[in-house]
């Protein structure tokens, strides 16, 4: 009997197969960081609204809102970002001061 050798070798003359199970890989979402100005005696009002038009895409009124924030209660929030570019705004804002010989302070948190 030749058309037997399938059942001889124990196979059960289908193909192989076998499960493969989806996992769905699980992702967390970044950390997120506060980019915060603080206040200080001598960078000018305009400055840090200009600093908030140009780093941060505020319009005037929100800039302005932000800067008043800043200078009543001595810190304020410029936007939330993850760690990456948070770095990079507080870097683009406190060399843009030092270019223009303020003290200006820019600092990240961990929200």
């Amino acid at each position: 009997m030749a058309g037997n050798d399938e059942n001889r070798s124990g196979g059960s003359g289908g193909p192989a197969t076998s499960v493969i199970a989806k996992v769905k890989p699980k992702t967390k979402r970044p950390n997120l960081y506060r980019v915060l100005i603080l206040n200080d005696d001598y960078t000018p009002m305009e400055f840090v609204v200009h600093v908030l038009e140009k780093f941060f895409q505020k319009d005037i009124e929100a800039a302005t809102k932000i800067m008043l924030h800043v200078h009543h209660h001595g810190i304020g929030e410029c936007g939330v970002f993850t760690y990456e570019i948070a770095e990079t705004k507080v870097t683009q804002v406190m060399d843009f001061a030092r270019k223009h010989q303020h003290p200006l302070q820019c600092v990240m948190e961990k929200k």
